[in-house]
């Protein structure tokens, strides 16, 4: 995505402001042979996450996720597989620095086959690291 403005929940932003946008999105678990997981650091509030977003207009669900994850990493998803969903408002709502509020319902996958290289934009990702799971960062 070049430009927020230009996304779909971009232009739903000019017309609604900072108000609660019900949005649906995916994540997706990247695991590595050694049982590390694929983690990036978030740019907008620092906080750790699994590769995950919004969809735009036109894509099914699947799509969200490799586009999600190919954005973020660098990384193109060869085969994954849904193993649950997202929803409770307790930890899927999210009020972002500037004021917008999103309530995520989201299809979580899981991949152990990709293809690429690792590239932090700048933009959406400040890092990406590898976890094992009984050491993930503080800050998630």
């Amino acid at each position: 995505m070049s430009d927020f403005g230009d996304s779909y929940l971009g232009q739903l932003r000019q017309v609604i402001g900072n108000r609660l946008v019900l949005m649906p999105g995916a994540r997706c678990v990247l695991e590595r042979e050694d049982g590390r997981v694929l983690l990036q650091q978030r740019v907008d509030n620092g906080l750790w996450c699994l590769p995950s977003g919004y969809a735009e207009a036109g894509e099914d669900i699947t799509q969200v996720m490799r586009r999600e994850v190919r954005e973020e990493t660098g990384l193109e998803v060869l085969d994954a597989k849904a193993w649950g969903f997202s929803s409770d408002p307790a930890y899927e709502t999210t009020l972002y620095p500037n004021g917008d509020q999103v309530q995520a319902f989201g299809l979580d996958f899981f991949a152990r086959s990709w293809r690429g290289d690792l590239h932090v934009d700048g933009v959406e990702t400040a890092a990406l690291d590898w976890f094992p799971p009984d050491a993930l960062p503080e800050a998630m």
